[in-house]
Order: C-alpha cells, then structure tokens, then sequence
C-alpha cells in the first residue's frame, strides 16, 4: 500500500461526526465544492454512498469519476480513506 497523506490520517483516525466532504482524502475544494452541488453536503453521505455501492472498490471509484470528475489518483485516495475509515469504526 501507497503512504496515505496527513489528511487520511487525520480522517481515519475519528469518528466521523459533522465532517465536510473536503476533509475526505483526495477531495479539495473544487471536487468538494461538486459533491456539495450534487446533495453530498457531508462526509458521511459520501459514506453512505460508499455503503451502497456495497463498500465495492470499482463502482466507487466510477461512481466518483462520473459524478464529480475525480481523477483515477482522487477516486482511489477517498476509497481508500473511506475503506480504512469503515474497518476501524464500523
């Protein structure tokens, strides 16, 4: 596995609570700034699209990319924030 950034450390190592979706790794503020616009105001309902997708790594990934045109880097590095996040508190 890749070194994960101090912003996935950061976001893997609390409870979720009220984070914004430019706290989820691999989204800044234009990707977040999308999200907002598409009804994803908060990190956890990113996350419940996560668990939708059955905590499924492709259609995520895809998922991301046609919604909000993440880069395939993006796309991985919130999966795998969110994917470290769900194992350690859920």
């Amino acid at each position: 596995m890749s070194s994960t950034s101090q912003k996935h450390k950061n976001f893997i190592s609390e409870p979720m609570g009220e984070k914004g979706v430019d706290e989820l790794a691999g989204i800044g503020a234009v990707l977040g700034e999308r999200l907002i616009e598409k009804g994803f105001v908060k990190a956890y309902m990113v996350l419940g699209q996560f668990l939708i997708l059955n905590k499924d790594e492709d259609l995520f990934k895809t998922w991301l990319k046609d919604t909000i045109k993440a880069n395939s880097k993006q796309a991985n590095d919130c999966f795998t924030c969110l994917n470290e996040w769900s194992n350690n508190f859920m």
